[in-house]
């Protein structure tokens, strides 16, 4: 069973800027079959938006998509964890924190993400979330 975070993050995230407007964030997420994004300016950790940050807070409240950046929606005051962060560390700041994702830093550079979906496949496969976060899209 894996030990540290560096053993079941996602290794290579998908990052976009401030500037970028909401329609492309959704497309990446549809094209890449995630629900998260994290917002950076070269490997400095700015925000982190979701599927349900763009339909709360864009959509929901009449936001044009094209006009709107991510920078304006998205979560600022993150909580991060290191890819040498034990697992059950990284468990406890989502439930102190109520957070279903962490950005990991290293150095102060973005290094992956670590998502329940993650945890569940790694320490509880059998559940419904680890079954869900194991299974192939449904494009």
């Amino acid at each position: 069973m894996a030990q540290q975070v560096r053993e079941i993050m996602t290794s290579d995230p998908v990052t976009v800027t401030e500037r970028t407007p909401l329609t492309e964030v959704a497309r990446l997420m549809r094209e890449r079959d995630i629900g998260d994004v994290v917002v950076a300016e070269a490997d400095d950790v700015r925000g982190l938006v979701t599927d349900r940050d763009l339909v709360v807070r864009a959509l929901a409240e009449h936001r044009d998509p094209d006009s709107t950046t991510v920078g304006e929606v998205c979560s600022h005051d993150l909580v991060t964890c290191s890819p040498q962060d034990r697992i059950d560390e990284a468990v406890r700041l989502m439930r102190e924190h109520a957070v279903r994702r962490l950005p990991v830093v290293e150095e102060g550079h973005l290094v992956g993400t670590l998502s329940l979906g993650d945890l569940a496949v790694e320490r509880d496969p059998g559940s419904a979330l680890g079954d869900i976060s194991a299974a192939e899209p449904n494009v």
